[in-house]
């Protein structure tokens, strides 16, 4: 072996034994302190150390140059000392400002950027809120992995409610939480109680409800009260067939996982989620393109002004496509999903002036299934009403994915070699493909990648979050006007 062999290993097995120490500590702080760690985004609980170095490394991406753990175990330390409670830190961000302060004295910084949580370890800022999956399918099962990776903090898994399939009805729901042919094993224990109708999943008790009346549970026979309800099913869109989950005892609050119709208020969290208010008793979360193009639509418009614009889906096939030709009332669906690419129609880009309105009449739109089982792109063919170039346009958006608000929305990736499968489990709403973008003086087209289950799925909890009022504070603070105005 040579000596910068022998130099590399030994620098590797330095940084991943202080990974490996980093991990009892980020446990702690999240399970007694309430406190979410994360580096740019990337959140740090529950992670391998590999993981941790890997997060670490993608800073070279922003600042760059990698992460040292050595400047990030110190701010950990220092947290657990101060003894810290309900926050979510981001120690990339956090290292960068306390670098560029030119500060010295780590602790007293961070005192100061925490303020009021300083001494508050264990404290939240509000009660836990129980939570109701109605409808227990890919969404269902993928909210249910979230809520447990969280361990209760904030929202608690209490119930999934189903229609009974078979006499063997709870193991199977279990093994599809188990094992999942896209996203991978359950990252855990799950136990099945058949005598009293329960899963427990990593110290989750979830009650297991059959019923094909949402109106006529009874929640608070399980200890369920003041639930939030997600109706995963999409058999009702509307406030009088959501309605009904209201008039079943222990619910206050229901959320769509699909496009709500008519009054119902689509949420795109990161755009709309302030127009949340206490008289809002039925939410819809919109859909998957939906929360995937918006944060990006809202950014262009910000920086250059959108004048209308043509999104086209390049979707994943689901559930309502037939695997072989079979009759199916919609028009081209009934054709095999595993076979072809099937020409559909897509609400979305209407959709997006529910969450926008000053889009309203500015996007046409269409979509494309295609023999793949999750992840799509969008397509967007903008007229713009400023000028700019490829390279503005992709800084531009690569900023907002890292330093504004949106940054838990917009990802930003310029590799030339990604496809696909690289962004199954990807948290953002969407993510850039700089390097396919085009432009031409007022047009661009932007390809944004989406997962459209898991990526979705995590927009879902936060906007459940933003209706029990349980995100912690965020440190160090972000504005978006920050960056839209570079």
């Amino acid at each position: 072996m040579t000596q910068q062999s022998v130099v590399a290993q030994e620098d590797w097995s330095g940084r991943e034994e202080l990974a490996e120490a980093m991990i009892p500590l980020i446990g702690r702080l999240y399970r007694k302190n309430n406190v979410v760690t994360s580096i740019y985004g990337r959140k740090l609980i529950n992670q391998s150390a590999i993981d941790i170095i890997k997060a670490h490394r993608l800073v070279r991406r922003i600042d760059g140059e990698e992460l040292a753990l050595t400047a990030t175990m110190p701010i950990l330390e220092a947290i657990d000392e101060l003894n810290v409670g309900a926050v979510s830190v981001d120690l990339g961000r956090l290292n960068k400002k306390f670098t560029e302060s030119g500060a010295t004295d780590l602790k007293s910084f961070l005192s100061e950027e925490l303020g009021e949580k300083v001494g508050q370890a264990g404290a939240t800022d509000a009660e836990p809120q129980d939570v109701v999956l109605y409808g227990f399918g890919r969404i269902g099962r993928l909210l249910a992995r979230i809520l447990i990776e969280r361990g209760g903090y904030g929202l608690r898994l209490r119930a999934i409610v189903v229609r009974k399939g078979a006499e063997n009805d709870l193991q199977k729901r279990a093994s599809l939480l188990r094992r999942d042919s896209v996203h991978g094993k359950f990252d855990g224990s799950i136990t099945v109680d058949e005598e009293n109708n329960t899963i427990l999943a990593n110290g989750t008790l979830i009650q297991v409800i059959y019923s094909n009346d949402p109106a006529s549970v009874d929640y608070t026979e399980y200890g369920i009260d003041n639930a939030i309800v997600v109706d995963n099913t999409g058999r009702w869109r509307d406030e009088e067939g959501l309605g009904q989950h209201l008039k079943a005892k222990g619910v206050s609050r229901v959320l769509l996982t699909a496009p709500g119709k008519g009054d119902v208020k689509n949420i795109v969290h990161g755009i709309n989620d302030s127009w949340i208010g206490a008289e809002d008793t039925i939410l819809s979360a919109a859909s998957c393109t939906t929360n995937a193009i918006t944060p990006v639509l809202k950014a262009l418009n910000d920086k250059f002004g959108v004048e209308h614009g043509h999104v086209e889906t390049v979707h994943s096939f689901t559930n309502d496509q037939n695997l072989i030709d079979n009759f199916h009332k919609g028009e081209r669906r009934g054709r095999s999903a595993a076979l072809n690419m099937v020409i559909t129609e897509t609400g979305a880009a209407k959709a997006v002036a529910k969450a926008l309105p000053e889009f309203a009449g500015k996007l046409t739109g269409n979509a494309i299934r295609v023999p793949t089982p999750d992840v799509s792109m969008a397509i967007l063919n903008l007229n713009l009403e400023q000028e700019t170039t490829k390279d503005e346009l992709n800084a531009y958006l690569r900023e907002t994915s890292l330093t504004s608000d949106l940054h838990k929305q917009i990802d930003y990736i310029d590799s030339p070699e990604v496809v696909s499968t690289d962004f199954v489990g990807s948290r953002r709403a969407g993510i850039v493909d700089g390097l396919a973008t085009i432009v031409s003086g007022k047009n661009a087209v932007v390809y944004v990648w989406y997962d459209n289950e898991f990526g979705y799925s995590c927009q879902v909890v936060r906007v459940i979050e933003s209706i029990a009022g349980t995100h912690p504070v965020a440190v160090p603070a972000l504005k978006a006007e920050a960056v839209a105005a570079q």
